[in-house]
């Protein structure tokens, strides 16, 4: 059999396209061609398959091989269809049985000994396998994310000689039948940990019950920011459905994932010195920003009038709608960025202006000018704007009587 296909995923966004992976093998000078929009991992494949396969004991046909990536117009990158490529290569050079390819998925890196390293965005990829009816082979590392998919047929391979003695029948694998995972518990700050602000901690608990944004303003040490910390402790744990969303973005923006603590609510606290980019996402090839890594949880933005205002003013779409559609020249992306945002400033540049424990040093002018960083219809968008004064010397030194606001 000179022909042979196989089956990867690619990423967009928060979707995994199926990919068809087509080889062909022809008489001719030997050669090796990687057609369908490959970028330059993608294009590096050709030496990686190689190697692996005959460092494996394959032997690599010398013939004129040509890999097609079907659909053409999609765009490919990284090193996620080495092992969907290198199975095909076997496949239509009669190496290994053909019979069950139709039914399965491969996705994986290839090291030049044949070992197969975990990719990105396994998550989506699991879950759209899943969806297909189809098994699922993956990377061993990825196997614990992958496993976040109830019911998923799921097989974890660690070298590509393990793969091929389970495709030709000699070793067969169990599959990694996913149950979820074990959440393991984490003690969260805790509200009562706050003296005093009995408003502003009324406000807490208000804009936890109703999903509103917060706007702390306050003199600098009234525990602005440690309030703010402590709402992801009173807001309810994640659905399934709202952890798979979060893990999912989680996923492809390539950082790890505690697969024991995926049901909590994400807590992000970017520095003010973020770009709009890092905020919303983008870049050449979109990748998710702050908004979407805050998913279905809380964007504290703190010092907020230190921000850009044409940074600040990007996130007014997406507190709207919940979403944000990132469009470039070559392609487009949606991301989720369903997130509740808590921000805290001081009044004034110095600090303390209405503090009656300190002197304001700021002119009128220079409050007008610091506070109107601000854009009116971003503060528009701020459900609750709290003042939080500071607290006395005495009453944070006396004995913390305990609370009943408790996470």
């Amino acid at each position: 059999m000179s022909l042979s296909s196989t089956y990867c995923r690619a990423i967009v966004g928060i979707d995994a396209p199926l990919v068809t992976v087509e080889v062909h093998l022809a008489n001719g000078l030997p050669a090796f061609a990687i057609v369908g929009s490959p970028e330059k991992a993608v294009q590096e494949a050709r030496d990686r398959v190689r190697s692996a396969l005959i460092n494996s004991g394959y032997e690599f046909p010398a013939k004129r091989i040509t890999v097609n990536l079907a659909p053409a117009d999609l765009p490919k990158e990284g090193g996620r269809f080495d092992l969907a490529i290198a199975i095909g290569v076997l496949s239509a050079s009669g190496q290994i049985a053909s019979g069950e390819l139709e039914a399965c998925e491969f996705i994986g890196e290839l090291t030049l000994s044949g070992h197969i390293r975990p990719v990105q965005g396994i998550l989506p990829v699991a879950l759209a396998a899943h969806k297909s009816g189809k098994a699922l082979f993956l990377p061993g590392a990825n196997a614990a994310e992958a496993c976040l998919v109830d019911d998923a047929e799921l097989y974890a391979v660690s070298h590509l000689l393990e793969l091929g003695a389970h495709l030709n029948g000699q070793n067969i694998l169990q599959p990694l039948v996913a149950q979820g995972m074990q959440e393991t518990a984490r003690v969260r700050p805790d509200l009562s940990d706050v003296r005093g602000q009995s408003h502003a901690k009324r406000a807490l608990v208000i804009a936890a019950s109703g999903n509103h944004n917060l706007l702390f303003s306050g003199p600098p040490g009234s525990g602005k920011s440690m309030l703010a910390a402590r709402l992801p402790g009173i807001l309810p744990p994640m659905s399934k459905t709202e952890a798979l969303e979060h893990a999912i973005v989680h996923s492809i923006s390539g950082k790890q994932l505690d697969v024991g603590r995926w049901r909590e609510r994400p807590f992000r606290a970017p520095h003010h010195t973020a770009s709009g980019v890092a905020l919303v996402g983008g870049g050449s090839n979109p990748r998710p920003g702050e908004i979407s890594l805050a998913h279905h949880g809380v964007l504290f933005l703190d010092e907020i009038a230190e921000f850009p205002r044409a940074v600040l003013d990007v996130l007014r779409e997406p507190l709207e709608s919940g979403h944000i559609c990132i469009s470039r020249a070559a392609r487009q992306a949606e991301f989720p960025a369903s997130f509740q945002l808590v921000a805290a400033m001081n009044p004034c540049p110095c600090g303390y202006l209405g503090d009656p424990r300190h002197n304001c040093k700021c002119t009128a002018e220079q409050v007008a000018r610091y506070q109107g960083r601000i854009s009116g219809p971003f503060l528009d968008r701020m459900d609750l704007h709290v003042m939080v004064p500071a607290i006395p010397a005495t009453e944070l030194s006396e004995p913390n009587p305990g609370s009943a606001e408790t996470s």
